[in-house]
């Protein structure tokens, strides 16, 4: 479990953990510093109402002269998180910073996962179990097989690694007994359910990640057939892809289409899954290490976390959102 508050990960898994060599990578303290301004950022913004998008909004610090409107205002909190990738991917390699194997196959799951972040912030709990019809699964349904499938392949991939070099073992009934059913992993509020998939991927990166070049090509299985190590980590990425795309689908069998307003944070959401995938699998003593002449990592995620925090105010003031109603919208797609 990664923990929003302090950046640590605990044992949302338990067998994970039990079969995984470790060690544990704990993420740096500033990615969750960072987490905690995008996802308030997106929270509050989401409080605008589409037809505010055209309002005059003056950006901060720069020239008077320029004439920009509250829908720019999205964009600038994408371009700065675009800038400090940019940075972030030069101080790593300033530093020398190296990923093991593991930590680099599996990190794009990381854009995926703030591209379904974006996707789910915005819905009401009762979204989450509407019914499609036609034998389709609710949006609940969907998400608790991404959960599971997303234990399972933690869980089963380091148990083929102890098998190495013949996958051929029969995969030990423990491994699979404790998997909860699907209903029951992705239980609660829209809330509950997006924090348990930061839960199961953060764990799967913080004990897989450290897996090295020859780990990733032992044999293991996959849907029946005979793939590697690395392959399985590398699905996490494509598997939660796959099925944003059928939460997607769902939600236009619904009838539920996205606003404007929605769609602008959940580009955000995914330039900050870009930004995130630079560091993501990486300690913090390699975050933290910065070059001789200039920023590390790490003050660059701090620097992009203040500007982030800073922008939404001028932005729901521009758009004439009041306190009171960002506070009530919160609650309600919460």
């Amino acid at each position: 479990m990664h923990d929003r508050d302090s950046g640590t990960v605990t044992a949302v898994d338990p067998l994970t953990v039990a079969w995984t060599p470790g060690p544990t990578i704990e993420a740096p303290p500033e990615v969750a510093e960072l987490r905690r301004a995008v996802e308030s950022a997106g929270r509050s913004l989401l409080a605008i109402p589409d037809d505010a998008l055209e309002a005059r909004w003056a950006w901060p610090g720069a020239d008077p002269d320029i004439d920009v409107d509250v829908r720019y205002g999205f964009y600038r909190i994408l371009e700065t998180l675009e800038a400090a990738r940019a940075d972030v991917l030069q101080a790593l390699a300033a530093s020398g910073a190296e990923r093991p194997a593991g930590a680099r196959r599996g990190a794009s799951a990381t854009v995926a996962r703030w591209s379904l972040h974006g996707l789910l912030l915005p819905l009401a709990d009762d979204d989450l179990d509407r019914d499609p019809g036609g034998g389709e699964w609710t949006i609940r349904e969907t998400l608790g097989h991404v959960f599971s499938s997303q234990r399972s392949y933690a869980r089963f991939t380091a148990w083929f690694l102890t098998q190495a070099p013949s996958p051929a073992a029969p995969i030990p009934d423990a491994l699979g007994e404790d998997l909860p059913e699907r209903l029951d992993e992705a239980a609660g509020t829209v809330a509950d359910v997006r924090r348990r998939l930061d839960d199961l991927l953060d764990l799967s990166m913080a004990r897989l990640g450290s897996f090295a070049d020859d780990d990733l090509t032992m044999p293991a299985r996959w849907s029946g057939g005979r793939v590697t190590v690395g392959f399985r980590i590398g699905r996490w990425t494509s598997h939660i892809r796959e099925h944003t795309i059928q939460v997607e689908k769902t939600l236009a069998i619904l009838g539920r289409a996205p606003t404007e307003v929605e769609r602008l944070v959940r580009i955000v959401f995914e330039a900050y899954g870009r930004l995130e995938e630079t560091v993501f699998g990486l300690g913090s003593d390699a975050v933290q290490a910065g070059p001789e002449d200039g920023p590390s990592a790490a003050d660059v995620l701090g620097r992009a976390g203040r500007e982030i925090a800073d922008l939404p105010a001028g932005i729901l003031a521009a758009a004439g959102v009041t306190a009171g109603r960002q506070s009530r919208d919160q609650g309600h797609s919460a």
